[in-house]
């Protein structure tokens, strides 16, 4: 029984962990809080029952359980391919240095190869690998680096950038924190994980995806202004228009027919899209340039993550 009260002091530790995020909604906190209740007081278990906290975080402990098989060696490396295997970290270096992040990936395995019971390559494979975009095998690399030295902030720090390249924020935040934990006083880990957070938390904001149009700014655009005028000229257009304002006044029997009416519509909109394109490219490009800068938008743009790729 000791070692189950022991795994649920982890499990409640962890939720308390999580019910402190800002990022989670007071409905959600709540949850949490009734969780820890409930195991609590199923378990028999108070916080000030230290003694049986764990030696290492639930997260810790699942990572090196669930990767154990698969990435930690069997057997020692000889000194000579240690020796060699530093060298060709040398090199990768070199190669990150240079922003040639394939021939770095490349030397970086090789060293991996040689020594692999070394978390100083898996985490510098996983840097060039961001840079490279290839942020699954980042991550699995920052992974590699943990199961090995469960205290490697740098590895944290690097799998929190991955996974919020691949807006995986919950995760993020986590791996951010535990960083924080090793490295407290690492300023970009510290401005990373408040990138994350304001990323959750715009992500499940309802103008957090950038797609609301601020109206007033488009219809004073003089050149929207001239092609919707052109567009409202179209006999074809009319005709839906029309035929539209009757579906709603008397219904669909007094229409021209629902469905059909708004596939017409739809290309419609695809003809006057293309004429924009060929007529006014400058108008297009202007709207896109509105968009990507999220002036739409409710929200800001997040500050830039701050990218820890000093390699080692």
């Amino acid at each position: 029984m000791s070692s189950v009260k022991r795994l649920v002091y982890a499990v409640i530790h962890f939720l308390r962990e999580q019910s402190q995020i800002d990022t989670f909604t007071p409905d959600e906190q709540e949850s949490l809080e009734v969780a820890i209740q409930c195991l609590e007081t199923v378990f028999k278990i108070n916080p000030e029952d230290t003694h049986l906290a764990p030696p290492q975080h639930l997260i810790e402990m699942f990572r090196n359980s669930f990767h154990k098989n698969d990435m930690l060696p069997l057997s020692d490396s000889l000194p000579e391919d240690i020796e060699k295997a530093d060298q060709l970290k040398d090199e990768g270096n070199n190669h990150m240095k240079e922003e040639n992040f394939v021939a770095a990936v490349d030397c970086y395995t090789r060293a991996i190869e040689l020594d692999p019971n070394n978390a100083v390559y898996y985490c510098n494979r996983a840097a060039a690998q961001s840079k490279l975009n290839k942020y699954s095998e980042a991550i699995k690399d920052c992974e590699r680096a943990i199961a090995i030295d469960p205290k490697y902030s740098k590895a944290y720090g690097r799998m929190g950038l991955a996974l919020t390249s691949v807006n995986k924020f919950e995760e993020a935040i986590t791996s951010y924190q535990k960083a924080l934990d090793l490295d407290p006083e690492n300023d970009s880990y510290k401005s990373n994980l408040k990138i994350a957070e304001q990323k959750l938390r715009d992500m499940s904001s309802p103008t957090g995806t950038g797609l609301s149009f601020d109206m007033a700014s488009l219809i004073n655009n003089p050149a929207f202004i001239s092609m919707a005028a052109s567009l409202m000229q179209n006999p074809q257009v009319q005709q839906l228009m029309s035929g539209m304002m009757s579906n709603a006044i008397g219904g669909p029997a007094a229409g021209v027919g629902g469905l059909s009416d708004l596939s017409s519509l739809i290309h419609a909109g695809q003809q006057f899209a293309q004429q924009i394109q060929q007529q006014n490219p400058e108008l297009i490009e202007q709207l896109r340039n509105h968009v990507r800068s999220r002036s739409f938008s409710g929200t800001s743009p997040s500050p830039p993550l701050q990218n820890d790729f000093a390699i080692i």
